[in-house]
């Protein structure tokens, strides 16, 4: 291995470490903040940097370090929802964090890079299509392997409607519009920063 060629691996390796750490700190203080029984998921934008910069892989990994923050949040009962999953079924509830996370970052990393000749849209796509791959991977697995439980918790917790409405308006809620929002708003912002990086 060249002089380059392990510059670059420490290069790699000291951006991935930083951006899990801020994956682990924005996670911790995103659990704070909810607007129905979800916590925002801020964790996304440095996801979707690392999925950039690094390539799928590593945005994949970022998603599954924020899955298994939630998963955490879950276990220890400071995420009453997804405490309430993992008392149901602790084996879905632990599918579900980890491949929403790790589906959101690598689905990201794999758009920049089909659209990576136009950087600015690529970063754009990448930012957008983040958020709905994680809702829509909990959504999918809500409405199919988990369904019997939110079933369960909508009549513990007086949720009225169908098990679609239960799920869209009641537990995803605005929370997914939120999250989308601070992409959308933040993605010209990280075709900026990654315009920079790369200049280096």
């Amino acid at each position: 291995m060249n002089h380059k060629e392990t510059h670059n691996k420490i290069v790699t390796l000291t951006s991935l470490a930083l951006l899990t750490a801020i994956v682990v700190v924005l996670q911790l203080i995103g659990s704070s903040f909810r607007i129905g029984p979800i916590p925002f998921s801020l964790v996304l934008v440095p996801i979707v940097i690392g999925a950039i910069l690094l390539g799928p892989w590593a945005g994949a990994f970022l998603g599954a370090v924020f899955g298994v923050m939630a998963l955490s949040g879950g276990i220890s009962g400071s995420d009453v929802f997804t405490a309430t999953l993992w008392s149901f079924s602790p084996f879905w509830t632990a599918l579900t964090c980890l491949l929403k996370g790790a589906a959101c970052g690598a689905v990201a990393g794999l758009v920049y890079l089909a659209f990576s000749k136009k950087q600015t849209l690529a970063c754009i796509l990448a930012a957008i299509v983040c958020p709905i791959v994680n809702t829509g991977v909990f959504a999918l697995v809500m409405l199919t392997a988990l369904r019997t439980p939110l079933m369960q918790m909508a009549a513990v917790y007086g949720w009225t409607g169908s098990v679609v409405t239960v799920l869209f308006v009641t537990v995803i809620g605005v929370n997914f519009f939120v999250e989308f929002g601070i992409n959308a708003v933040l993605s010209a912002a990280i075709a900026r920063i990654i315009k920079a990086v790369q200049r280096h």
